[in-house]
């Protein structure tokens, strides 16, 4: 192998021994996570180390065949992320308070 494929592999284990650190991390915060917030963020992160991880593999057989699985998984990871969100964004709005004599007051 020549010197660029060398520094071409061994940044690419780097790359994979990193994802693999975040993966590890992630697994802790999603197990540990005091809020349904933060679990959802991690599945979010999730997704992206996945693609990452796959972008990786490609990187590594020099071939594109992952590349739309990549694209599908991203829109996925998005519109989930955006479902959550909106999930937890009903469920943990606070109650609208009213003044006691039944008049619309000004929002607090």
């Amino acid at each position: 192998m020549s010197t660029p494929e060398t520094i071409d592999r061994a940044l690419l284990t780097a790359a994979v021994v990193l994802i693999l650190i975040a993966g590890a991390a992630l697994l802790a915060r999603i197990g540990r996570g005091p809020s349904m917030l933060d679990r959802a963020l991690a599945l979010d992160v999730c997704a992206a180390l996945i693609i990452a991880g796959l972008g990786a593999k490609s990187a590594f057989a020099r071939d594109s065949f992952y590349f739309p699985i990549m694209l599908v998984l991203a829109f996925l990871g998005f519109t989930g992320s955006v479902g959550i969100a909106r999930f937890i964004a009903v469920r943990d709005r606070p109650p609208r308070r009213t003044p006691a004599d039944g008049t619309e007051g000004e929002p607090r």
